[in-house]
């Protein structure tokens, strides 16, 4: 039976854009004012993975000097043009359904009959019935599937039922960040053959990683399309890295894979066009859920998985990875992110995408921002899900490209030095406090009340620090007016330790009050050194 082709995703709008709502491909490539990506952060990442991807296969340039002539409106007619090309595979239902797999509905069909069959009682023939049905897309919120026993802690985890441009979303989202674990359809063979048993478990999305959730970072200028321009991979440096045998390669929707180890499937693991659109899970909308099974499986980081926009550390024996961290936020991280500036070889974590966007924004434009985001998982026998303290991180820090140098990252790197001093301190007041109090009297500092109040002011402290950021990175340079503002900036962050100190070490009773002063910060040294 042929089916209906519907919902395009060159022209229906799916694509959530700040101030805009939802937008089209064909509007992505046709409006350079869409200022920046909606979404929570992982949904960011996935939706300019596929807009590179489409990039890449529209108009990858030779070397940089092609890069340059390209231009951002160059590769935005060259996009439209690929976009019409291959129009009639971007539907999301159809003969060809975008990024799906249509072979494992006859799995799924195969196993619900085999096991209706072998029923003895009607109970167990209702249970086959009712698993061969598709999956529960929950909210749409996370790339995974809604477990039977979560406890619902906010609306993210509500179970809702998606429109069509939700569903394009969840799908573009899980092909490189589908979590690991069990909810993939198991008890039958794959594509392939490999047999999964009932408690089959998939590994995570390679973007994703199998274990906290990887950090990523981008450049981006102010603008969708040129944001693309920037990342956008060339010929001569896919070749000059060695780390895809097959280069770009072809992109999934126009070469299928058959299996999760077929030819093509083989090839493409190799490829450029993996890191950008991975395939980890293949899946198919069905009614108003969803047929999800494991898909092509990577390699871990260690064992050679390779990112552009993965904040790595080569050095050591083993390769090893930033991750997301709620309670360090990526802003947090921009000198070590940045270290190349300085003109020493950095021995530690290194973010390709950033050093090569970096060098190509401060050219282009006069000011641009490192953004990084991820989501935080915990994995428990194999099962990744977002739990307790988990959540999406995203930090957005803008430079101007004419005073980067040896001399700015020198001054931001001594900033976030001495806000690591001012935060360490402050932790250890706080502990102090509650030591005088009585109140640390666990082998654990970590779940005594002093250490969790420590944790606490510690937290508040960089939430504080974080409002006003972007002005000391704007005054890093070396002018008298940005060393009388640092002075200034370096005022209000001494307030902010107080501030936190205050909140978490109560003197409303003598014995505080005696505790209070006694152990309050000095913040003297970090007033009177040169900012």
């Amino acid at each position: 039976m042929t089916m209906e082709n519907r919902f395009n995703l060159i022209d229906e709008p799916w694509i959530p854009v700040a101030d805009h709502g939802r937008v089209s491909l064909r509007q992505i490539f046709k409006s350079p004012e869409y200022r920046s990506l909606g979404g929570n952060p992982v949904q960011k990442i996935a939706i300019l993975k596929l807009l590179l991807a489409i990039a890449q296969a529209a108009a990858t340039p030779k070397d940089d000097v092609e890069w340059k002539e390209l231009g951002a409106d160059g590769l935005a007619r060259r996009c439209l043009d690929y976009l019409d090309q291959w129009y009639d595979h971007f539907y999301l239902y159809g003969d060809k359904p975008f990024l799906q797999v249509p072979a494992v509905a006859e799995l799924i069909e195969k196993r619900t009959s085999s096991k209706f069959s072998s029923a003895k009682t009607g109970t167990k023939k209702k249970e086959a019935e009712l698993g061969g049905k598709p999956k529960r897309l929950g909210a749409g919120f996370y790339p995974d599937m809604p477990s039977s026993n979560n406890t619902m802690l906010s609306h993210t985890l509500f179970e809702r039922n998606l429109d069509d441009k939700d569903k394009a979303l969840f799908v573009v989202m899980i092909m490189n960040f589908s979590f690991g674990g069990k909810r993939v359809e198991a008890d039958m063979k794959s594509l392939a053959g490999k047999e999964m048993g009932s408690r089959y478990s998939a590994p995570a999305g390679p973007s994703l990683g199998g274990w906290i959730g990887n950090l990523h970072s981008f450049v981006s200028t102010g603008s969708v399309l040129s944001s693309v321009w920037v990342n956008l991979i060339t010929a001569s440096y896919i070749e000059k890295t060695k780390m895809w045998a097959n280069g770009i390669g072809r992109p999934v929707w126009e070469v299928l894979p058959s299996s999760e180890d077929c030819e093509i499937a083989k090839r493409y693991k190799s490829s450029y066009m993996a890191v950008l659109v991975s395939m980890s899970r293949f899946a198919l909308l069905k009614d108003e859920g969803i047929y999800y099974m494991d898909g092509i499986n990577y390699p871990s980081i260690k064992e050679g998985w390779f990112e552009p926009s993965l904040i790595l550390d080569r050095s050591g024996s083993d390769i090893k990875t930033k991750y997301v961290d709620p309670d360090k936020r990526p802003w947090r991280e921009l000198d070590s992110l940045l270290a190349f500036i300085s003109g020493v070889e950095s021995q530690s974590f290194e973010c390709l995408s950033l050093r090569i966007g970096i060098d190509r924004a401060r050219d282009i434009v006069p000011r641009f921002a490192v953004w990084s985001g991820g989501l935080k998982v915990s994995v428990n026998s194999g099962d990744q899900s977002v739990k307790q303290s988990d959540d999406f991180v995203e930090s957005q820090v803008w430079l101007y490209g004419d005073v980067l140098g040896e001399s700015w990252f020198g001054q931001l790197k001594k900033e976030m030095d001495e806000l690591d001093t001012l935060s360490n301190t402050l932790w250890g007041k706080v502990r102090s406090y509650y030591s005088a109090l009585k109140a640390d009297n666990g082998k654990d500092i970590n779940k005594t009340p002093a250490g969790k109040m420590a944790r606490g002011a510690k937290g508040l402290f960089w939430q504080l620090c974080e409002r006003d950021f972007q002005e000391l990175v704007d005054q890093c340079d070396q002018t008298e007016i940005a060393a009388t503002q640092r002075h200034k900036l370096r005022q209000r962050f001494a307030g902010y330790v107080n501030q936190a100190y205050d909140k978490f070490c109560p003197r409303e009773t003598a014995r505080q009050l005696d505790a209070w002063a006694k152990c309050r910060p000095n913040n003297s040294k970090y007033l009177k050194k040169e900012a």
